[in-house]
């Protein structure tokens, strides 16, 4: 009979979820990251009127 982890908290603990999860993680991070990239590249330019940037990354 198959060892039933349904009611483990975080799925079952083995090296490769472990693995692939940290994997995932990573992936989304750079996903993130490039989005947010993309995104404050489109607004660089605009500007309050006292010349600051109206678009800053905070964190």
């Amino acid at each position: 009979m198959a060892h039933d982890t349904t009611d483990l908290p975080n799925g079952p603990e083995d090296p490769l979820t472990d693995l692939l999860r940290r994997g995932a993680r990573d992936l989304i991070e750079q996903a993130v990251e490039a989005e947010l990239q993309t995104f404050m590249e489109s607004y660089a330019e605009d500007r309050l009127p006292d010349g600051r940037r109206a678009v800053v990354r905070n964190g």
